[in-house]
């Protein structure tokens, strides 16, 4: 595994909505370079940018028509570059996103599939032989060539599927992971990568890795290829960081990934945490954790212990944090999500208490994603500082309520959200048991009770984290006696006769 990922805590920008320097209501790449101060003031040390490849942007750029071209709303290649360069001058790592599983119907691979003629491309893609039968249950794009046949799309009907062959062939047209296209098809995705690896990314977070090999309920035949992929990374950028839209660990991390995140529509229970009704951060104290611990311990169990389980703050496919959080209880969820093992991801915005905004209309495939991936809000200049164009050309509208929360006013404020950000990260970097790296044991998580704890180790180091969100005070069992409070929100815990005592709304790392 790259050094860098030991102590990486990421930042992802949604480059739309980022920073515009050209007042054309969209943000570009000379925005993040613009920004990169903050990102590194902030205490993230690496970022994950979204789709910036050329695109007609009917999924928010991750339909492709160019893996090699940068989209012109962000700038050319040669800014991207750029924005590599200035990034390692800072000791900030990039990750772009890779979109393998899919393009756009605009990229020329795919125009050439559509032709009847055999040609190089007629097997990028899956199609059935004949145009009056689909892709088994799958979505598909029917009579839109003069070639006979249907093609599987991915996920929007506007995003066509590559073609990584079988793991089960069961039809004359579904083809073996060892054909010619399905070959043609990985390789040319390794030369994708190999281009802006070289150009100096650092790696790639992989858009639906699990998606590539088609009927293969257990995965096998996706593991096997992305092991292929790892043993050329190993040979060629062995410091390249990768981390799997996945949502499994025991099967990314198996398939050579460094890293995967537990999303929001798996089995982890991740929302119990942050996107329910009764989340475990809030205040109200009626949430619960204890699911959330139990799949956890299963995925550890899974993977013995190696590779990065990521926890994100959110991402552009999910509601934010607020206001389903508000004030201390952000402070809360913070205190875990930089407490735990794997890298952190802070959505761009999370970090001064960015709301998700209700009811917006579709932007580029957005829906109900929408009101995640509005206009940074940086200071109280014209949109916010975001762009200098009307607001009516603005990528998305931005919040428009008087109390909206920007940067500036948050890096003023000693006790803002961004502030206790800034403190956690700092706690987190001086203590390898707190880094991507440490062991977990969780002491108390038990089912509709507060608080939770867990024990974060490494060497000879070992720090308990007691978070309790609740207005109540609460206490578990345990004999720890604590040599130095390492950090602390609210008030202190008090150790002594075979328990914990800890406060309402508190929360405390504690070497022991």
């Amino acid at each position: 595994m790259p050094k860098w990922l030991d102590n990486a805590v990421f930042y992802e920008i949604y480059p739309q909505s980022f920073c515009d320097t050209n007042a054309d209501g969209i943000g570009d790449f000379q925005g993040i370079i613009k920004k990169l101060d903050y990102i590194r003031e902030l205490g993230c040390n690496a970022i994950w940018i979204n789709p910036c490849f050329q695109s007609p942007f009917g999924d928010a750029g991750y339909d492709v028509s160019d893996y090699y071209t940068a989209a012109p709303r962000y700038g050319t290649n040669e800014d991207l570059k750029q924005l590599f360069k200035a990034a390692h001058e800072k000791n900030i790592h990039v990750l772009l996103d890779l979109v393998p599983g899919h393009t756009s119907l605009e990229h020329p691979w795919f125009k050439e599939s559509m032709k009847p003629e055999r040609n190089e491309y007629t097997d990028r893609y899956i199609w059935t032989d004949n145009i009056w039968e689909r892709p088994g249950t799958m979505d598909c794009l029917r009579a839109i060539s003069q070639r006979n046949g249907a093609c599987a799309v991915n996920f929007f009907s506007n995003q066509p599927a590559l073609n990584y062959g079988y793991y089960k062939v069961e039809k004359s047209w579904q083809q073996p992971v060892d054909a010619p296209g399905p070959r043609a098809t990985l390789e040319a995705m390794k030369d994708v990568m190999r281009f802006w690896l070289r150009m100096g990314c650092d790696g790639f977070r992989v858009d639906m890795a699990m998606s590539l090999v088609k009927n293969d309920p257990e995965s096998k035949g996706t593991i096997a290829l992305w092991q292929e992929v790892r043993r050329f990374l190993d040979e060629e950028f062995p410091e390249a960081g990768m981390i799997a839209e996945w949502g499994e660990p025991d099967k990314s991390l198996a398939g050579g990934f460094h890293m995967d995140f537990l999303l929001h529509g798996g089995p982890s229970h991740y929302d119990d945490l942050f996107r329910c009704e009764e989340p475990f951060f809030s205040s109200r104290g009626k949430g619960d954790a204890s699911g959330f611990a139990e799949h956890y311990r299963y995925y550890m169990e899974k993977t013995g212990g190696k590779g990065l389980i990521c926890i994100p703050s959110g991402n552009h496919d999910t509601a934010r944090l607020a206001p389903l959080l508000q004030g201390d209880e952000l402070k809360q969820a913070f205190a875990f999500l930089l407490s735990m093992p794997g890298a952190p991801f802070i959505y761009y915005g999370d970090e001064i208490g960015m709301r998700y905004l209700e009811g917006l209309t579709s932007v580029e495939g957005g829906y109900n994603r929408t009101g995640a991936r509005t206009p940074m809000q940086w200071d109280h200049s014209v949109n916010a500082g975001f762009s200098a164009a009307p607001k009516e050309r603005l990528y998305i509208c931005q919040d428009e309520a008087a109390d909206r929360p920007t940067a500036e006013d948050q890096m003023a404020d000693e006790n803002s959200l961004y502030h206790e950000i800034r403190r956690l990260i700092a706690v987190r970097q001086a203590h390898e048991a707190l880094q991507s790296n440490g062991g977990i044991e969780f002491v108390y998580a038990e089912e509709k009770t507060y608080p939770l704890a867990y024990v974060r180790s490494a060497g000879e180091e070992k720090i308990l984290v007691v978070l309790n969100p609740s207005m109540k005070e609460a206490a578990f069992p345990g004999d720890f006696k604590p040599a130095e409070t390492l950090y602390r929100f609210g008030g202190e815990a008090v150790f002594g006769g075979g328990k914990v005592s800890v406060p309402a709304n508190s929360a405390g790392f504690y070497r022991i």
